[in-house]
């Protein structure tokens, strides 16, 4: 072969690997995202609350499990009104946490291990604290639309500008006898609304998002969008149609129509998301994302995503809450199908599906919907194409903790008849490392919250030395996910009314999905099961893992399995396998051979 034409392939095969060496766009979307509650993770430094510190001595904790990348809820100086929701400086990290030269730590280490960072960031309200709303309190001419302010109803100060309730409860305008105006927030007193008619504000909360990019976060997770915006005209809100027994100055009373969900707050995100794809046009690195907490409708949600057309793109995704908010210890295999197929036939294909089981905001999934469920939970979400979402804790299946009112820290349950009902508290327990003194958070000193009861018998040291554990189950779990294609189709079906079943399937091999809910006892006869394997199973199953399955099952009741089996290979089997870049650059090389 001639120098030159050698040379030649030699740079080739170089471009080859560089392309497929080049920054990953599509990471995310069956990433693995771990939200880490900060406050009740590990706690290094011994003062009862966990912090940055004890987020890195876990890193290889989460590399074991196979997280692609880890949220943590706020971290930024706040007066912890909210438990840093309420945030005073966001480019400053809470004392109460580290400082910026640990979360510059954490992001290099866990860059190391291949585990991106993301921020919680809160942009509907800051804390009253923040030097913004004191220069506003003040009169300081920039400042004095920062915020929402009105003055009373008739210009009387005794009765507030409109009836706009607070989703903690209670009117959502305090006065001010500074300013002797009343300011809005959708929240609580201490955490007022920000004024995103004002272009400075808008500006100003872009910079932020840039800053933290620049320090190296791969993304945000966006907290409370449906409330940036409000009516321009502050009008009533419109009682619901069912008011009876419901309290006047409960959230639920009124229908919200001013305050949520406008067009002007999906332009906002949309905004956010037209700078993050600038930002990403512009750096070599892993694309950056964005993520979005909307507690709303349906079609709404889907909105948070972009329009259906795709002209305007909002949120890389926004949260699925359907599996927290739909699913109880009732819900049948049926109910669960038409959830998963309801996103299949209406969310757009240009987006991508995501899956949530918890977070802080709502019951843990063994105390939701009972213990027995934990596992068949989470394959549940491991299977379905597309993103998952883990709430740390739930891979151990812990509970909910114990907390008595007078231990209390979630500012939205202050009543003690209704604090079971409300509080968040239980959910946000410390996390249980081992059977040691509090669970192993930190080294005996008096926690937060308090641990809960059952970290005894609950606990990663104990489930990592058990095989069959809800640990290793989550581990086996994550680590066949990333085995499936993302081109794997997917079939759902209920057989004998109660075995939920889903398909994933390849040219080259299926993966079966199989949970018993609620019912009694099935065999289910099933061809394409033949020369299938045990790949994972339930920890109340008694089946063997690695077992063959020749068409016909026997599945207890809540049990939940995961087989596999290899399909028929045929000629184009590599190719299918092959990413697209790699595949082309692979064919090229092959005309220049030939041309040689």
């Amino acid at each position: 072969m001639h120098i030159l034409k050698m040379n030649s392939v030699i740079l080739l095969l170089v471009a080859i690997f560089a392309i497929g060496n080049c920054a990953n766009s599509d990471w995310w979307k069956t990433a693995v995202f771990y939200q880490i509650y900060p406050r009740s993770f590990k706690d290094d430094s011994n003062d009862g609350v966990g912090d940055l510190k004890g987020v890195i001595s876990k890193l290889p904790y989460l590399k074991e499990l196979g997280i692609t990348a880890t949220w943590l809820s706020p971290i930024f100086k706040s007066p912890q009104v909210d438990q840093g929701y309420d945030i005073s400086d966001y480019r400053v990290v809470d004392p109460l946490f580290g400082n910026n030269n640990d979360l510059t730590e954490l992001i290099k280490e866990a860059n190391k291990l291949g585990i991106k960072i993301i921020l919680d960031f809160v942009p509907n309200h800051t804390s009253e604290e923040h030097e913004w709303f004191k220069a506003s309190v003040n009169g300081t001419p920039k400042y004095l639309d920062y915020y929402i302010w009105r003055d009373g109803e008739n210009k009387d100060d005794k009765k507030p500008p409109n009836n706009w309730l607070s989703n903690f409860g209670g009117i959502a305008w305090t006065y001010n006898e500074t300013r002797k105006m009343w300011y809005y927030h959708e929240f609580a007193k201490a955490q007022p609304d920000l004024n995103y008619r004002n272009p400075d504000v808008v500006k100003d909360m872009k910079d932020i998002l840039v800053y933290w990019l620049d320090q190296g976060v791969a993304g945000f997770r966006i907290d409370a969008v449906p409330y940036l915006f409000e009516d321009v005209n502050f009008e009533n809100e419109t009682a619901t149609d069912k008011t009876k027994g419901v309290d006047p100055s409960n959230w639920n009373s009124l229908q919200h129509t001013k305050t949520l969900d406008l067009n002007e707050t999906l332009d906002m995100i949309y905004q956010f998301r037209e700078l993050i794809d600038e930002y990403n046009k512009n750096h070599t690195e892993d694309t950056r994302v964005i993520m979005t907490e909307a507690y709303t409708d349906f079609d709404k949600t889907l909105l948070y995503y972009g329009l259906k057309d795709g002209s305007r793109l909002g949120a890389h995704f926004t949260f699925n809450f359907d599996f927290i908010q739909s699913l109880s210890k009732n819900s049948s295999a049926t109910d669960i199908k038409n959830i998963i197929e309801n996103w299949f036939e209406n969310l757009p294909e240009i987006y991508t599906y995501n899956w949530v089981v918890g977070n802080h905001d709502n019951h843990r999934i063994a105390t939701r919907l009972g213990v027995e469920n934990v596992d068949a939970i989470m394959l549940l979400q491991g299977i379905l194409p597309g993103v998952m979402v883990t709430y740390n804790g739930e891979e151990i299946g812990m509970e909910d903790g114990e907390v008595d009112f007078d231990q209390r820290q979630d500012p939205q349950a202050t009543d003690e008849k209704t604090f079971k009902e409300k509080s968040r508290d239980f959910e946000r327990t410390p996390f249980q490392w081992d059977n040691s003194t509090n669970a192993g958070f930190n080294k005996g000193n008096k926690t937060w919250l308090p641990v809960s009861k059952n970290y005894i018998n609950t606990n990663v040291e104990l489930q990592n030395t058990t095989v069959d554990s809800h640990l290793n189950i989550y581990k086996s779990l994550i680590k066949n996910r990333k085995k499936i294609s993302p081109a794997a189709k997917t079939k759902i079906e209920v057989l004998n009314s109660t075995v939920l079943t889903i398909y994933r399937t390849t040219e080259t091999e299926t993966y079966f999905y199989l949970y018993n809910r609620l019912g009694e006892p099935m065999i289910i006869n099933n061809a394409g099961l033949n020369n299938s394997k045990i790949l994972i199973k339930s920890t109340n199953s008694e089946k063997e893992v690695g077992s063959i399955i020749n068409g016909t099952i026997l599945v207890e009741t809540n049990e939940s399995l995961i087989l596999h089996k290899d399909n028929p290979k045929d000629n184009g089997s590599f190719l299918y396998k092959t990413q697209p870049t790699v595949l082309i650059a692979v064919l090229f090389l092959i005309f220049v051979l030939n041309s040689i």
